[in-house]
């Protein structure tokens, strides 16, 4: 394999002095090879074109919509002229919702517009609108608390700030009031529900994103506000006075409909049937063009797999690269993958997914068995160069990944720096300008070295506890 790589790079493969014994499931050969494959994106890798290709050809890509159906198309265009082996779809149903317009004002005391957003799959007013009184909660759980008389015919509005880290640790406890404030309003009798966008920036933009919907028996209005607007509104509470609300809604539910993952593999020479999956979300929120989420991961996953299939032979086993479909809207995709394949599952060695927009990785974190730890500690002497530093073994690989852990899949998780991330998630402003293709260089070159390296490994890497164990 050494040989023609060498001609293939027109250079010298400088042998690494990684000090890794015969007996480690990562022969030399492969060690070296990866390491030409991690210096080649740094140099040349081209997944900033796919992402620009992507949010400039077909933009939003919300579930069920054409920018949906144009998304299908083009991944699969772009997998075969990669020269991917195969290229494919799965259809999925999904849940289908239009968006019409969203207004917002204070009526009083004080009268002013404010920023909105509607959520994922949220509730129309009546035609004409409708105006009650504000109510404030610091946050959703002192909601569902709250007595129904406290809470009946008023608008709740949930204000509760998201904290910013290079984690993006914050974004869970900000996120329950998006995923559980209308259902709680609505139970509890509520006009509408306002939700603080769970976001860090102060820009004057609303968050969208998906709420629980099923089974609420009668669904109110639920609206996010941009930083700046929840500001005003809790400074105008605090002066003591009832605000009153005006909002005006039009959104509609439809039947549900077909979408698809789609799926491209580079065909393993030796053990085909054995796969590493790959994966980003090829969905978007609709009011930006998606390119941190999750254009730069579908650039990232799809890069990698062509740095590796121009390789002069196949890997050991094959590399599947998934696009998810509906995952913002719940995973929908990943889970009837999931179910479809599920006599599969144990064929499948690994799963990843990139889904946290285009900062640098900073950290490898792993779900393996202890007794597979070596395979991570050869990876890291790879990735360490790139400045990234050895987490946990606690991942799940990412959000639609975490469907494949839950029965038991092993599962790698490349981490990046999420600082700004929640400054352009769901809003407007999810636009190409906001990815750096250094950064995305470097994404690329952490990809390439644990995706060729899994499927190139002695033996495999087991199974990790299920969900019910």
């Amino acid at each position: 394999m050494l040989k023609p790589l060498l001609s293939l790079t027109g250079g010298l493969i400088t042998t690494m002095a990684l000090g890794i014994a015969q007996a480690a499931p990562l022969s030399q050969e492969d060690v070296s090879v990866a390491e030409v494959l991690r210096d080649r994106a740094l140099e040349s890798s081209d997944a900033y074109s796919i992402v620009e290709s992507l949010t400039v050809e077909v933009g939003p890509r919300r579930t069920g919509t054409e920018g949906d159906e144009r998304a299908v198309a083009w991944a699969q265009d772009k997998m075969k002229a990669f020269g991917f082996d195969r290229v494919y779809t799965e259809q999925i149903e999904v849940p289908r919702w239009i968006r019409g317009h969203a207004h917002a004002e204070v009526i009083s005391p004080f009268p002013q517009p404010l920023v909105v957003s509607s959520l994922g799959y949220g509730a129309a007013t009546p035609a004409g609108g409708l105006t009650a009184e504000i109510i404030e909660f610091p946050d959703v759980q002192a909601l569902l608390k709250a007595p129904a008389s406290q809470v009946k015919g008023k608008i709740a509005f949930i204000n509760k700030r998201m904290e910013r880290a290079r984690t993006g640790e914050g974004y869970g406890p900000a996120a329950q009031g998006r995923k559980l404030g209308m259902r709680a309003a609505a139970e509890k009798g509520a006009a509408a529900m306002l939700l603080r966008s769970v976001g860090t920036d102060s820009d004057r933009f609303a968050h969208t994103g998906m709420m629980s919907v099923d089974d609420v028996e009668n669904p109110v209005p639920a609206l996010a506000l941009s930083a700046p607007d929840a500001n005003l509104l809790e400074a105008m509470l605090q002066r003591g006075k009832p605000v009153q609300v005006k909002l005006d809604v039009e959104t509609e539910r439809l039947s549900d409909g077909p979408s698809f993952n789609v799926i491209g593999e580079i065909t393993g020479r030796e053990q085909p049937e054995e796969v590493m999956i790959i994966g980003a979300h090829l969905d978007s929120w609709d009011e930006g063009t998606g390119a941190l989420d999750d254009g730069a991961g579908v650039a990232i996953v799809m890069e990698t797999a062509r740095l590796i299939a121009e390789l002069p032979q196949r890997p050991r086993r094959t590399l599947r690269v998934v696009l998810f479909g509906a995952e913002e809207i719940g995973l929908v995709g990943a889970k009837q993958y999931v179910e479809a394949h599920v006599k599969e599952l144990d064929n499948i060695i690994a799963v990843s997914e990139s889904d946290f927009g285009a900062g640098k990785v900073w950290r490898f974190d792993t779900r393996l068995p202890e007794s597979k730890f070596d395979i991570a500690d050869q990876m890291m002497q790879l990735l360490a160069p790139l400045g990234i530093e050895r987490g946990n073994n606690e991942s799940y690989g990412g959000p639609d990944s975490s469907v494949f852990v839950a029965r038991g899949v092993p599962a790698f998780g490349l981490y990046q720096d999420g600082t700004d991330y929640f400054d352009y998630h769901h809003t407007p402003n999810d636009t190409l300008d906001k990815v750096d293709p250094e950064n995305l260089r470097q994404n690329v070159a952490a990809w390439v070295v644990m995706s060729f390296l899994t499927t190139e490994m002695e033996g495999d890497l087991g199974r990790v506890p299920t969900a019910s164990e």
